[in-house]
């Protein structure tokens, strides 16, 4: 269960580091990709935490899978980017990912 907590606040923070990113993306302006390379590194922290107490590829999908359910989220509600039905099953199949990886 930690492991699972920090997993999921380091998807969350390389979420906000991905907005970031974009933003950059959108304005061109260097400071959001320094700031978002800062944020970035600070998620994979908490990957690496996670090592400790899971083996290391559980925890890269568990990683990656909650940072794409939160980036869908912030995809559609921030930058108003809506899914595919294929790319929502994709996202559902991810859940379903974490949830059989944390029976395991």
């Amino acid at each position: 269960m930690k492991a699972t907590l920090i997993l999921l606040a380091g998807g969350i923070i390389l979420t906000i580091g991905d907005i970031f990113m974009k933003k950059w993306v959108n304005t061109q302006t260097h400071t959001w990709y320094i700031i978002g390379l800062i944020i970035y590194i600070i998620g994979m922290n908490f990957l690496a935490q996670s090592y400790r107490y899971k083996n290391i590829a559980v925890a890269s999908v568990i990683f990656v899978i909650f940072n794409i359910i939160t980036l869908a989220i912030v995809s559609r509600l921030y930058f108003k980017e809506s899914l595919s039905p294929l790319q929502i099953i994709g996202v559902i199949t991810g859940i379903a990912a974490v949830i059989l990886l944390e029976l395991g």
